[in-house]
């Protein structure tokens, strides 16, 4: 009886982390609003609300996101990113291990992000470095809740 009452309450223990781990803040489906690269002595400041849509998905164990320009690729601004794969959190530490992207030599590499939200705004800062294509940027992106 008492090995039954263990496996019961260690049952319910699994099932309430679980549970903690689906209802995280940071998951939801978000849309980039800005995003501002720095790398070396240059600074890009991309608005995200103008001529492009970029959206980032999350669930309690994948991210995935996805960006086109709002002109069908018809013109200069023609634009198309995608990709995904698992994260972890750990604090306002969140981490993207990249599986897939549309510009494949991002792919297989990690990067660890400093978050901070602030009702339905959310914003990410940190380092880019992917050295087979010499990219080590600083990224800070900032999303908004999308609630429909």
């Amino acid at each position: 009886m008492k090995m039954l009452t263990g496996i019961i309450l260690f049952s319910f223990i699994l099932i309430s982390c679980e549970n903690q781990k689906s209802t995280l803040p940071i998951a939801g489906t978000w849309q980039l609003i800005s995003g501002t690269l720095i790398e070396k002595n240059d600074t890009t400041v991309t608005d995200y609300t103008k001529n492009k849509r970029f959206i980032k998905i999350i669930n309690n164990s994948h991210f995935a996101f996805l960006g086109h320009d709002l002109n069908k690729g018809k013109d200069s601004t023609a634009f198309f990113s995608s990709g995904g794969g698992t994260y972890s959190l750990d604090g306002n530490t969140y981490t993207e291990h990249l599986e897939f992207c549309s510009d494949r030599v991002w792919e297989h590499n990690s990067f660890p992000f400093t978050i901070s939200m602030n009702n339905d705004t959310l914003v990410q800062r940190g380092i880019e470095k992917v050295d087979s294509a010499g990219i080590n940027r600083l990224n800070i992106e900032k999303y908004v809740r999308v609630t429909n």
